[in-house]
């Protein structure tokens, strides 16, 4: 079972939802019930791949938003971590790896925060964007500490020190690590050359965020990696 995801990965407003919805048009032309989308986002959640295969022939196309949680089919099976319909909608000449949930959220952005390495090497292999405006996968793979995706992330060329949207605060890839308490992370950012000295909307730096999270000790090691001669 997916494990309940935090704030910042959450839908936005509920307007926004059926904003999202409209989808490029379906594989044999013909339009899809409300049932017909109900049904695929079910499959899709159940790893159902005999079904979703057998709509995605007939009505649905591959790139289809879900109106309840505005998520495209791809993002859904990775958060529910269903594999089968994962490598069936990879399957599909029309799919769009980079097709976000309404709340931005991409295939490969909730493939590295639920420690999918099978995903995640599999986006990375087909092209999937590991640098983009705002949240990013390395983001994720912070936050989640999966210090292996990161790595992987930092070898495809992910920007270490990305930041995420004004309004989600400006954190960066560190600022989550410390946040969330994965002390390894923290380490591998840093050596990696994740900037210290950098501060989100409120002002606060990688250390500052991890004593707010009653991290000290990690806090303390930030702190020590900055004030060491090759910090």
């Amino acid at each position: 079972m997916p494990r309940t995801l935090p704030v910042f990965l959450r839908s936005s407003i509920l307007a926004a939802l059926f904003g999202a919805c409209a989808a490029s048009a379906p594989a044999q032309g013909a339009t899809p019930t409300s049932a017909d989308v109900a049904r695929f986002f079910q499959a899709v959640q159940l790893d159902d791949a005999a079904t979703v295969r057998k709509m995605l022939a007939a009505t649905i196309d591959p790139n289809q938003v879900n109106p309840v949680g505005g998520e495209p089919g791809l993002v859904l099976a990775m958060r529910e971590g269903s594999m089968q319909v994962f490598d069936v909608l990879l399957a599909q000449s029309g799919v769009n790896l980079e097709a976000p949930a309404v709340n931005g959220n991409t295939a490969l952005m909730m493939a590295a925060y639920q420690h999918n390495a099978r995903a995640v090497d599999t986006l990375l292999a087909r092209g999937a964007a590991v640098a983009q405006p705002g949240w990013t996968a390395l983001h994720y793979a912070a936050a989640a500490g999966d210090d292996a995706i990161v790595r992987q992330l930092l070898q495809h060329g992910a920007p270490l020190d990305a930041t995420s949207p004004r309004a989600s605060g400006t954190f960066t890839p560190l600022m989550m690590a410390a946040r969330e308490g994965h002390d390894r992370t923290v380490k591998l950012l840093l050596e990696a050359g994740a900037q210290v000295q950098l501060r989100n909307g409120e002002g606060l730096d990688a250390a500052q965020i991890a004593e707010r999270a009653d991290k000290p000790g990690i806090a303390t090691a930030i702190r020590a990696y900055r004030a060491a001669p090759d910090g």
